[in-house]
């Protein structure tokens, strides 16, 4: 659901049901998931005003954060009815792509696979944690053509170090 609507217009042309579709779907083959029975993800499009709202209500933190997920099945469940609600604030994906120098849409992108990842029992908590999930998010986006969000960049080219090529990625999966 986008309840905010300038999200279509942060997004260049890109259609946003379909790069949900397209995540949920890569993640989906990567995680090598068994649909257990019909399945559905909500996924809310809204501002950080809103979002701060929830991040409050639901984990006592008063500001406003890129993604939220709240799961509907235990970790590792099977995938079956509803899963979950990924919820993206406009405003601080927007920002953050600016920062990071790459569009919203591929910023958007990563969020909801990082939020999808959530809702199937992946987390950071740990570093072998973060390291496993981080692994699923590089290896999904790479499917949907884009770079490597945790790779670093070079200072004097702007390249991102790590960033995988085609070579690599071919090797690496």
């Amino acid at each position: 659901m986008v309840r905010d609507d300038r999200w279509p217009r942060s997004l260049a042309g890109r259609d946003v049901k379909e790069i949900i579709s397209n995540c949920v779907k890569a993640s989906v083959d990567i995680c090598e998931l068994e649909i257990a029975a019909p399945a559905e993800l909500s996924v809310l499009l809204t501002n950080d005003k809103e979002q701060q709202a929830l991040n409050k209500k639901w984990r006592s933190q008063d500001k406003t954060t890129n993604v939220l997920s709240f799961a509907q099945i235990e970790p590792f469940a099977p995938v079956k009815g509803l899963l979950g609600d990924v919820v993206l604030a406009r405003e601080t994906v927007s920002v953050e792509a600016r920062r990071q120098q790459k569009t919203v849409a591929d910023h958007l992108t990563h969020l909801v696979v990082h939020g999808f990842l959530h809702i199937l029992g992946y987390d950071h908590r740990t570093e072998s944690q973060t390291e496993r999930m981080q692994d699923l998010e590089i290896r999904v986006l790479a499917r949907l053509g884009v770079g490597d969000p945790y790779a670093k960049k070079q200072p004097e080219t702007g390249v991102r170090e790590g960033a995988p090529t085609m070579e690599r990625q071919s090797r690496r999966y």
